[in-house]
C-alpha cells in the first residue's frame, strides 16, 4: 500500500470522525431516534402506570421505528425515579420519563426535591384524565360510601393509596375534615399493591384513579367518585362524594404523560417535533382505543394533551398542593 492511498484513508477517517462528532450524543447520521427508548416510570410495576405506557407504546413504538424498555423506580413517593431521570439518564430524547402529573407534583412541593419543573424537564403529551375514586372489596365490610362515612366517625379507617401525594389522598382528607371521619392513609407504592390491600382486608378502603379500580370490577367495587359530573358513569353506578357527604371537595383527577429533559426539546427541536408528532399520531388510531379498552380500562379516560396543557396542569397542581400543604403535612407526621 502507498503512503499516498494511506492517507488518503486516514483523511477519510479524521473526517468522518469530525462528522460523528457534530452528532448529538446517541443519534445516528439522520436518523432519531437511532436506538430504543429507554422510560422511567417513578413508581411501581403492575398498576396504571405500566398499564397505559406499554398499551401507548405499542402504537408509539412502530411510528419512531424503535422499542420501549422500562425502569420502574417508586422510591419516595416518585422522587427517586425523577432524580435518575433528570441527573443520571442521558439528555438525548431517547431517555423518557412516563409520569402521573398530579401525585408528582404533589411530591415536588412537598418534598422540595434538587431538581426543578419546568426548568429541567417538561411533559408533551397527555395520554388519559382519570377521576379519583374510593373503593372497597366486593367481598368487603363496607359495601356503600354512607356507610363507609357513617364508619369513619366510629373508628378510624385505613385507607390504601398509591402514594401519600395523591389526588385521591387530598380527596379523602379533605371527606374526613368535612365530616368528622378518621382515615389512616397507608402508601403502597403502586396501583397494584394498593389494590391487593384492599382485597386480601389488610385496608378497609382504597383511593385511587376510576380506571385502575375498573380493570378489576369482578373483585373491586367503587363506593363514590370526587366528581359532581363523572364522564364514565356508564361504567358504575357509584354516587358523587359531594352529593352523598354534602361537601365540596373540587374534582381532583389524575393525569399520565410522557416526559422529556428541557435542555434537549432546546437543544434539538427537529428532533422534539418528531416525539411530539409521532405521540400525538397515536390518538388517532382506532386500533389504540380499542387495545386500551381491552386492559378493561375506560376509552373515554383517553384525552390527548400538548406541551401547554400539561404545563398548564402541572402548574394547577403545584397550586392545589400548596393550598392543601398543611392537610397533607399533618398526614405525613402522623404516618405510621
Amino acid at each position: 500500500m502507498t503512503h499516498s492511498i494511506m492517507r488518503r484513508r486516514l483523511l477519510r477517517g479524521a473526517l468522518a470522525t469530525a462528522a460523528l462528532a457534530r452528532v448529538p450524543l446517541g443519534f445516528a447520521a439522520d436518523k432519531f431516534p437511532s436506538d430504543r427508548m429507554h422510560v422511567i416510570v417513578p413508581t411501581g410495576q403492575g398498576g396504571a402506570a405500566d398499564r397505559l405506557a406499554r398499551t401507548f407504546d405499542d402504537f408509539w413504538g412502530p411510528l419512531l421505528g424503535t422499542h420501549f424498555e422500562y425502569q420502574f423506580m417508586r422510591g419516595a413517593a416518585g422522587q427517586v425515579g425523577y432524580e435518575t431521570f433528570i441527573h443520571k439518564m442521558p439528555h438525548d430524547g431517547m431517555h423518557l420519563l412516563f409520569g402521573n402529573m398530579g401525585p408528582e407534583m404533589i411530591m415536588y412541593v412537598l418534598q422540595n426535591p434538587d431538581y426543578k419543573f419546568p426548568r429541567d424537564y417538561r411533559y408533551f403529551c397527555r395520554t388519559d384524565v382519570d377521576d379519583s375514586v374510593v373503593f372497597g372489596s366486593r367481598k368487603g365490610r363496607i359495601r356503600s360510601l354512607q356507610q363507609m362515612i357513617d364508619e369513619s366517625k366510629k373508628r378510624t379507617l385505613n385507607v390504601a393509596v398509591s402514594r401519600l401525594p395523591h389526588p385521591a389522598s387530598i380527596c379523602l382528607l379533605s371527606l374526613g375534615k368535612a365530616t368528622g371521619g378518621k382515615y389512616n392513609l397507608v402508601p403502597y407504592g403502586g396501583g397494584h399493591p394498593t389494590s391487593v390491600a384492599v382485597l386480601n382486608g389488610e385496608c378497609d378502603v382504597g383511593a385511587l384513579p376510576l380506571g385502575t379500580v375498573l380493570t378489576q370490577k369482578d373483585t373491586l367495587e367503587v363506593l363514590g367518585i370526587f366528581n359532581d359530573e363523572p364522564k364514565m358513569s356508564k361504567y358504575t353506578s357509584a354516587p358523587s362524594v359531594n352529593k352523598v357527604a354534602g361537601t365540596h371537595i373540587p374534582t381532583l383527577p389524575s393525569s399520565h404523560a410522557w416526559a422529556v429533559h428541557t435542555d434537549f426539546i432546546e437543544k434539538h427541536p427537529k428532533e422534539f417535533a418528531i416525539l411530539e408528532g409521532t405521540a400525538r399520531k397515536v390518538f388517532d388510531d382506532p386500533k389504540y382505543r380499542a387495545e386500551y379498552a381491552r386492559t378493561g380500562a375506560p376509552p373515554e379516560s383517553i384525552q390527548y394533551g400538548d406541551t401547554q396543557v400539561c404545563t398548564e396542569y402541572a402548574n394547577h397542581m403545584i397550586e392545589l398542593a400548596n393550598e392543601y400543604k398543611p392537610l397533607l403535612t399533618a398526614r405525613k407526621k402522623g404516618a405510621r
